[in-house]
Formats: C-alpha cells, structure tokens, sequence
C-alpha cells in the first residue's frame, strides 16, 4: 500500500515570523496523524526555520524549488546542494514556474537530476492549461511532460508526481475526483512503460490545484491518487491538518 503524501506549498506567503508560528501551529496536529506522510514547502528565507520546528517530529519539509547546479556564479539562485541539508523534497516544474519563468521539459528535467544529485526528493509537477484541456489534449500534454521531466532518470530514484491541471490552481475550480484520477492512471501508464509495471503502482501520485478541507475527500478516495500539494489552504493550520487527516490511510502492523 502506498502512503499518502501531503505537501503544503506556502509559495511566496509569510516572513519569517509567520512562517514559525504557522509551523509551530502544524507541529503538534499533523505530528500526530498516522498513515500519511506531511511535508511543508515554506519560501527559502524561512526553510532553517521551519526544519528547527520540524527537529525530532515525523514531519518534512520541502523547498518550493532549486537550480540545475550545485555551485557557481549564479547570483540569486538556491542550488539544491545548500538545500540538502537543510530538507528533504523539493518542488520542480510547477506550473508558475513555467508560466512566469519560462521553465520548460527540459530545464524541469535538470532539477530533477540535480535534486537527485543531492539526496532531494523531487516532487515533479505536471498539467495542461485550460486551452489544451478544452482541446482535448490533457494526455498528450501530462504524458510528454512525465516523459521530459524523467528523460534518463534511474528507475529506482525516489520522487513524487503531483498532477496540477493549471486552470484549476488558485481559481477555486478543482478538478473532478474521476477526471484527476483518469490522469493520475494515464501517469501511472507512462511511468509502467518507462521503468515496468512494479515501479509504476509503487509510485506516489498526488492531485493539486484548489484543494481544500471541503473537497479533499473527493481526490483521497480515487485508486491512482497518492495525496495532495496543497497552495492557499496549506496556509491555514486546521485546513491544512484536516486536509492531512483525511489522506491518511489504515497502519498496516
């Protein structure tokens, strides 16, 4: 059985202060959940912080993303060998990345080696805007950019793929539990015939893109869906815990 993962994307939310006080507020709650895994995405100025609070719980915490090398003259850049030791996931190719900083397969596909790189675990995001999903080519285009981010990855490397259509990202318009499942199969079926069968069902899989404590149970409740990265609901702690909560799955002794 696969377990669920959750992660909260703070994007470019809270200082430093807010950061604390809302791990401190998360710490507690989600520490006590069973049967799935949390991992808080806070903006880099706040990442030590929050791994501080984190110290000792079953908590991670993820970087929102990094650059394809480890060193250099970079300025401005967060390369994931000063990440590493600092958390344990990191975000790649989601889609305000692409969309504001032109981040394409390709470069998406160098993070994702250089988090590897690093023992980072990727979290690997994919969807198609509205105009190909009114077009009919949600597969086509979720399908090349699984197949772009992973370009000579091993199949034993550990990563996580979160499936976030962009038209339904902080637009309150989630997308259905039966339609982010059928994509969440149609990704399982390009990793199947990249790296076999096995590697494919162990894979983690979550939904993204206006989730909530509301609607959450909806995705949860589908085969192919791993859990959920969560934007403006991971900013609030009981929206957050209730979100996690309902993710969890039985602890099998």
């Amino acid at each position: 059985m696969r377990t669920p993962i959750v992660a909260g994307n703070w994007k470019m939310h809270t200082v430093l202060e807010e950061a604390v006080a809302l791990a401190r507020g998360l710490r507690g709650p989600l520490s006590a959940l069973r049967g799935v895994e949390c991992v808080l995405c806070p903006p880099f100025i706040s990442i030590a912080a929050v791994a501080a609070e984190m110290a000792g719980t079953p908590i991670r915490v993820g970087a929102q993303n990094c650059y394809v090398a480890d060193q250099g003259a970079y300025t401005g850049e967060v390369s994931p060998r000063m990440l590493a030791a600092l958390c344990q996931y990191v975000i790649v190719g989601h889609s305000e990345r692409r969309q504001h900083f032109g981040e394409d397969d390709s470069l998406v596909n160098k993070k994702v080696h250089a988090a590897l790189r690093n023992g980072l675990v990727p979290i690997v995001c994919v969807g198609e805007n509205l105009a190909q999903n009114e077009a009919g080519q949600t597969g086509e285009v979720v399908a090349r950019q699984v197949r772009g981010a992973l370009a000579d990855v091993p199949a034993d490397a550990a990563l996580v793929i979160a499936y976030e259509p962009v038209w339904a990202i902080g637009t309150g318009r989630p997308a259905t539990g039966a339609d982010a499942n059928r994509v969440a199969a149609l990704v399982r079926e390009v990793l199947a015939d990249l790296y076999g069968r096995d590697r494919a069902d162990a894979a983690r899989i979550q939904y993204g893109g206006s989730v909530n404590a509301k609607n959450c149970a909806e995705f949860f409740g589908q085969p192919e869906i791993d859990g959920a990265l969560v934007g403006g609901a991971s900013l609030k702690a009981d929206e957050f815990v209730a979100i996690a909560g309902a993710a969890a799955r039985p602890v099998v002794s």
